[in-house]
């Protein structure tokens, strides 16, 4: 267990995961199509990438030996009745064959399948633990973005520890972020959520969910939909793992944009 969170949590206790599972539920989302040609260019940046297990049979090189962290939950889809009704597909068996670092699965607290959701949690820790393989719990909100607000979001991330998951993957909250942390007792990651049209604004909530006690980010959209991809992943390890301020991030961002764009000029 310990060997497996060290893969994942670098040396100074802070991780950058790039998630592609989005077409789980969402299809070939956008820039998304081919996962394979996607990535590639980000992986030198990325401490960890998460995915789903016909994504990294069928996109990811073998021989890369990038950490994985697999996602095992899914059945439902962006135009179905319920984003929240998951149930887990993926077997602890093929995780261990597939040498996932760690797995991954979403909760759904307050919706309708609340309760099997945390029961698809809590067995896939059971079955985990025997392993010694690590669970990330992700407290999705499905499209009730209204929800990411501290109280909610501590309340998830609290049961998502108490039911055994060694880490947990949740929203930013300008307000009160602090006390989700305080509440965690395991490390917390941060999602991105819908991709936004300022650089320095990504940089500024990465920067101040560090400063109050998330561990790293598990961010996709807003780095490999952006024009700009490694530009942004190198910048956001900038603040993750060098403790760069957003302004020196954006300050790199922009140099390695004007650096992109000559060669291709």
């Amino acid at each position: 267990m310990r060997n497996r969170l060290a893969h994942l949590i670098q040396r100074d206790g802070r991780a950058l995961f790039l998630p592609i599972d989005h077409g789980y539920f969402q299809g070939p989302t956008h820039k998304l199509e081919q996962p394979g040609k996607t990535i590639a260019p980000l992986l030198p940046y990325a401490d960890a990438i998460m995915l789903t297990r016909g994504i990294l049979r069928s996109c990811i090189d073998p021989l890369i030996t990038k950490p994985i962290i697999l996602r095992v939950s899914g059945g439902t889809s962006i135009i179905g009745e319920d984003l929240s009704h998951e149930g887990i597909t993926t077997s602890v068996k093929e995780a261990i064959r597939l040498n996932a670092a760690a797995v991954s699965l979403s909760i759904f607290v307050g919706s309708k399948y609340e309760h099997e959701s945390l029961m698809n949690l809590s067995r896939l820790v059971n079955e985990c633990e025997e392993y010694g393989i690590p669970v990330m719990a992700v407290t999705a909100v499905g499209r009730e973005l209204e929800k990411r607000e501290a109280r909610y979001l501590a309340l998830c991330c609290r049961i998502a520890a108490e039911l055994g998951a060694r880490v947990v993957k949740t929203y930013y909250c300008s307000e009160g972020f602090e006390k989700v942390v305080q509440g965690c007792p395991v490390p917390i990651v941060i999602a991105g959520g819908p991709k936004v049209e300022s650089e320095l604004e990504v940089f500024g909530w990465v920067y101040d969910a560090l400063q109050k006690g998330a561990i790293g980010v598990n961010l996709g959209r807003n780095i490999w939909q952006h024009d700009y991809p490694v530009a942004m992943i190198r910048a956001i390890r900038a603040i993750i793992h060098e403790n760069a301020t957003p302004q020196e991030a954006y300050k790199l961002f922009n140099e390695l944009k004007a650096e992109k764009s000559k060669i291709e000029k």
